[in-house]
């Protein structure tokens, strides 16, 4: 063997038929169903700070931080190298990148700081880019978005710190809010006895000096979940000598002290990593009342309501990634002779999930439009109220499997954390837990229909509006009907909810979207013409009518 060949290198590591990282792209103008919608929704006027947005987070440096934030989990330091405690938490540097961006934008108070037509719309987009990119830095994003209404039960309260939450800027130093440029509000509700089970809760709050006109209170006990431990106040549940009551509880007191707020331990969670989520001790905590005492939950039902409504936009971000990433793979990878892309099954499943995710995006944008006219619109009002937790159920039951079918069509590039696509997998189930699993979320739907029954009311308006545009969905929504007419025992509400949540975006689809489209809608998910997993539409169905751009 001659000594200079043997030498070489062999030459078999030839990179073939790979797919190019989907990256540099606008998450935005890519997305004809979203930009539509934001139209139609009464949000056009936010469409050049969309577009700067989607563009934003669809770079390779972003789409880069949502990797790193992940593979470096949040550190806890309880105590400093003197025996200290100080409860802080450390994060990576890309985390704080992206909630940089993100309160740059306004995510965190778009319709409180901007209150005008179209604004909780607008934000609903911005917080469906954000979430395509990285969904755990959207956490602390959301709970400060969602906890302005329950402070305005506290009138005083909100004058101080809605200014505060107004702020578009990042401000991640740890020190008294006064000395700071901005501020993010955590919430701490659930307990170890109870979770979702509130009112089970021991945690107590006690009246400082035994009065309670000044609205100030001294919280000792144990919080089971914390969301965002970071944050510079939150929002929690105690038990006052008048019952179960809201408190506003920051991590520095009047006098510039640290609050007796301790954080045990962060949770090792399944998905979701780049964000801190944790177990908390109050120590004689100094805290203000928001509300009355008793009303706990009436006062920050709120902030939970707000809370549902990004659920749905995080799991139909989740849904629009995965898509878009199956659907760039499948138009550059090669298989038995041709692109994935011009393959009759792989386009019976990706158009299925095209139709899944963009009934999801109009659903999620029809909601957002509900809050933006619910205080002055009964029907807007109703339809807020229960619509939004029936989507809150579909949507984010739909995104676990969703993804998983999307994993599928990348084979085994799609189960290795080089690809995005495991991080989503992973943060798919949260959104369907968070606040309430499956179970507590459909009974709440059957106590909303009874104690209001105007939700009930503009919920079936809304679905009747597309009354007469397709005759498959008039026979779904007649017997759907009949079915609300009926007893609504606890053992069917998921039945309710699934059919209430498939009426709604069936109407939306014929009335909003493309005829070929809502064809294939009503067809595979109303007229029982699909099977049980994606990938099943009818032979009639045009393929070709369904596929967004990417």
């Amino acid at each position: 063997m001659n000594p200079v060949t043997a030498s070489l290198p062999s030459a078999t590591h030839e990179v073939l038929n790979q797919v190019p990282a989907l990256q540099d792209y606008n998450l935005f103008t890519s997305d004809p169903a979203l930009s539509r919608a934001l139209d139609r929704e009464g949000a056009e006027w936010a469409r050049p700070r969309l577009e700067e947005f989607g563009r934003l987070m669809g770079t390779e440096e972003l789409i880069r931080a949502g990797f790193l934030a992940n593979d470096n989990a949040p550190v806890l330091r309880t105590h400093d190298r003197f025996g200290n405690r100080i409860d802080e938490v450390e994060f990576h540097p890309a985390w704080h990148e992206l909630m940089r961006r993100s309160v740059e934008h306004g995510l965190h108070n778009l319709p409180w700081g901007e209150p005008r037509p179209g604004s909780h719309a607008a934000r609903a987009a911005l917080m469906f880019v954000a979430s395509q990119n990285e969904s755990g830095h959207t956490c602390p994003v959301s709970m400060t978005y969602s906890a302005a209404p329950a402070l305005r039960k506290q009138p005083e309260l909100a004058a101080e710190w809605e200014p505060r939450i107004c702020s578009m800027a990042y401000d991640s130093r740890f020190q008294p809010v006064t000395e700071k440029n901005g501020a993010l509000i955590g919430m701490a509700m659930t307990e170890k006895q109870g979770g979702s089970d509130v009112r089970a809760n021991t945690t107590t709050a006690r009246p400082i000096d035994g009065g309670r006109a000044r609205g100030e209170y001294r919280i000792t006990g144990h919080k089971w979940f914390c969301s965002a431990p970071m944050c510079d106040a939150f929002v929690v549940l105690a038990q006052a000598p008048g019952g179960l009551t809201c408190f506003l509880l920051p991590r520095w007191t009047p006098d510039g002290e640290r609050n007796g707020f301790h954080i045990q331990r962060l949770k090792d969670k399944l998905g979701n990593r780049s964000n801190a989520s944790s177990e908390l001790e109050f120590a004689g905590a100094w805290a203000r009342r928001i509300g009355e005492e008793g009303r706990g939950v009436p006062t920050i039902i709120e902030m939970v309501q707000h809370t549902r409504l990004d659920c749905v936009i995080g799991s139909s971000a989740l849904m629009r990634q995965a898509l878009a990433q199956a659907i760039h793979h499948a138009r550059h990878r090669k298989a038995f002779g041709r692109f994935l892309i011009d393959q009759p099954l792989m386009r019976n499943v990706l158009a299925d999930l095209s139709l899944e995710s963009e009934a999801a995006t109009m659903l999620m944008m029809r909601l957002a439009r509900a809050f933006d006219l619910r205080d002055s619109d009964e029907h807007e009002h109703g339809l807020a109220r229960l619509a939004t937790a029936v989507a809150k159920f579909w949507i984010c039951k739909r995104t676990p499997q969703f993804v998983n079918e999307a994993q599928e069509c990348l084979g085994g590039n799609g189960y290795v954390e080089e690809c995005v696509l495991p991080r989503l997998y992973r943060e798919a189930p949260l959104n369907s837990i968070w606040e309430g699993s499956g179970n507590v979320i459909c009974l709440d739907i059957l106590r909303a229909m009874a104690k209001d029954p105007s939700s009930l009311g503009a919920v079936l308006e809304e679905i009747g509006q597309a009354r007469g545009a397709d005759r498959r969905f008039d026979s779904f929504a007649r017997r759907l009907e009949t079915e609300l007419a009926g007893t609504r025992d606890e053992a069917n509400a998921r039945r309710l909810a699934e059919r209430l949540a498939l009426a709604l975006e069936a109407s939306l689809m014929l009335r909003n979207g493309d005829s070929r489209i809502s064809d294939a809608f009503c067809a595979s998910r109303l007229d029982g013409e699909s099977g049980r997993t994606f990938g099943t539409l009818p032979a009639a169905i045009d393929l070709d009518q369904v596929f967004p751009p990417i």
